[in-house]
């Protein structure tokens, strides 16, 4: 799909996201209420917008299967009634009794679910001095990369540990997609290294807009996200960004600047299959000239 003409207000929720689903569903209602009071018709709320809980038996206690989970259909009557593209960055849904999906979900604006998309890189890390994380220990991983069409042009959905691996980013655009979004909990350690970086770069090595709400600040459970919510465009730079605490960050988005930034680096068109050979390995074009093959 070819980007449209028509410039469009795109609006991030940053949490700080707690051990209640209610709690968290009624945080962020009246954030993107606000979002959209302010103009916003496409708004991105972070990763596990329902609950931030590790423990495996209460998560599990908690959670539910997407057809019955009370946080999902309270967005889809929101998204219905505010009469907005309502990106859910992602709730922790039950696919099994000990298995959850990170699952984000695109509602449109008649409150029906435009896509859906698992997260597919699991956040499996030991980043020292006690702090580890085993995601794949309660989610399931997905498999297949996800794109939607809006009215102002296609946007592929990723979560963030998926930031680490830019083949998904680039298979994105490639499929035409003008906005990435990259709904995350970044760890404050993580975040403080490589959030900016590799954000900006997504968006500068695709020609693409980066949207990114984020969790930020110390939570419930102990855990402290970075937060630092960006809205970036297709040159890399900072449209929005938010600090640690809670709130809304908005920008005008013009589908154009895709346009004209993959205009002036064609890169998407420039990209080359190659192989890699093993050490002092002579390739077996250069072996034919010297008559060796």
């Amino acid at each position: 799909m070819t980007a449209g003409k028509s410039t469009f207000t795109a609006g991030l929720v940053q949490m700080r996201a707690s051990l209640s689903p209610q709690t968290n569903l009624d945080t962020a209602i009246q954030l993107i209420e606000q979002a959209k009071s302010a103009g916003a018709e496409y708004v991105l709320t972070p990763e596990m917008t329902n609950i931030f809980e590790v423990r495996r038996e209460r998560l599990f206690g908690t959670i539910a299967p997407e057809e019955s989970d009370p946080t999902l259909a309270a967005f889809r009557e929101l998204a219905r009634k505010l009469g907005i593209f309502l990106h859910v960055g992602s709730l922790a849904i039950k696919v099994l009794p000990e298995k959850a999906a990170n699952r984000s979900f695109l509602i449109d604006r008649k409150g029906d679910i435009l896509a859906r998309y698992d997260k597919i890189h699991m956040f499996d890390v030991e980043l020292g001095d006690g702090e580890s994380y085993r995601e794949s220990r309660n989610y399931r991983p997905g498999e297949i990369g996800v794109a939607a069409d809006l009215p102002w042009g296609r946007l592929g959905l990723t979560i963030c540990y998926d930031l680490r691996f830019p083949a998904l980013y680039r298979a994105l655009a490639e499929a035409g997609c003008s906005f990435l979004a990259i709904p995350s909990a970044f760890t404050k350690q993580t975040g403080e290294a490589h959030w900016h970086v590799l954000i900006r770069a997504r968006a500068i090595e695709n020609g693409a807009f980066v949207f990114a709400a984020a969790q930020g600040g110390k939570h419930e459970n102990g855990r402290e996200t970075f937060g630092h919510s960006l809205i970036i465009d297709p040159w890399g730079r900072i449209l929005a960004e938010g600090g640690t605490e809670p709130g809304v960050l908005l920008a005008a988005i013009d589908p154009a600047e895709v346009t004209a930034a993959r205009a002036k680096i064609p890169s998407l068109q420039h990209g080359r299959r190659f192989e890699i050979i093993e050490p002092m390995a002579e390739p077996a074009h250069l072996r034919a000239v010297r008559g060796l093959s």
